[in-house]
């Protein structure tokens, strides 16, 4: 990781994280609910979302600080999401970022709600948090790009269609179809809000929105490789389930070598799109090898 990066994620995560616990802590619910929703929120993670916003509004040249409250509503979708993944009827996860998962702490009809009031509130967010100087057209368009893909066109159908394909090998484009929309529309989502805030134009956005297809790809199998190569103390959770499950993976219908090349083919084509694009690229290229190599 470059110097410019590890300074660059370390200071916005730090910028997202507080304004997101103080947001949620300031709110005026239930405290049990409230502990809930802090409790995944505070439990780790990279944060990748939310920068991702941050990154492209500085890769234009605007004002950073314009994208937190976005960031924040999709880092709290991510992390309702989570706590939903980790339920008994769903993945059955007893750890995440190597402690208890929700349930397991505050009881499953508790953690349910936290996801749903997560999720909720996150648009909320927005709504009553987003500068005044972006105009209510363009708040309606993030709204607009944030329920596509958090919702059953996006995150939760690729979470439906990841579910009904345990126990079974499937194509590998319908793999990709899966991921595309379960990991990757959020993180489609962030770059194509980063942009919209950031002014870009609409032919700008659309390649934008092929480097995030390509990033969101690669991240699926990295994480599919780190299920298999990872260390559970850095991962947070167990390694092998993926395996134990006999889910379709990327190591699995194509073999953990060709995986290896697959990731790197979608992490070169990323770089090419941005190359082709009128802003600073070294951040995004960065962030792109952050993808490639991530331990956890």
């Amino acid at each position: 990781m470059t110097n410019n990066l590890n300074e660059f994620l370390t200071t916005r995560k730090q910028v997202i994280e507080d304004y997101l616990f103080t947001y949620v802590q300031e709110l005026q619910i239930p405290e049990q609910l409230k502990s809930s929703m802090l409790y995944s929120l505070k439990a780790g993670g990279k944060r990748l979302r939310p920068v991702l916003v941050l990154a492209l509004l500085n890769a234009y040249g605007k004002r950073e600080k314009d994208g937190i409250p976005v960031g924040c509503a999709v880092e709290m979708i991510h992390t309702y999401s989570l706590i939903h993944d980790d339920l008994p009827c769903m993945d059955d996860d007893d750890l995440r970022r190597g402690k208890p998962t929700n349930h397991k702490v505050y009881g499953e009809a508790t953690a349910v709600l936290a996801g749903d009031a997560l999720l909720t509130e996150s648009f909320r967010l927005i709504t009553s948090q987003l500068s005044e100087d972006v105009p209510a057209d363009q708040k309606l368009r993030i709204i607009d790009e944030l329920v596509k893909s958090a919702g059953a066109l996006g995150m939760v159908g690729g979470q439906f269609e990841d579910m009904e394909a345990e126990q079974k090998q499937i194509p590998l484009a319908e793999l990709e179809s899966i991921h595309a929309r379960k990991t990757g529309k959020l993180l489609t989502f962030s770059v194509a809000a980063g942009a919209m805030l950031a002014g870009a134009s609409d032919d700008d956005i659309e390649k934008l929105r092929e480097f995030s297809y390509h990033i969101g790809i690669a991240f699926q199998i990295r994480d599919d490789i780190l299920d298999l190569e990872g260390s559970e103390e850095k991962i947070g959770k167990r390694v092998g389930s993926d395996t134990a499950n006999d889910k379709s993976t990327y190591p699995s219908l194509i073999t953990l070598s060709r995986a290896k090349e697959k990731l790197n083919e979608h992490i070169t084509r990323a770089k090419e799109i941005v190359s082709n694009l009128e802003l600073k690229q070294q951040l995004l290229h960065d962030l792109c090898d952050l993808i490639a190599s991530r331990d956890h």
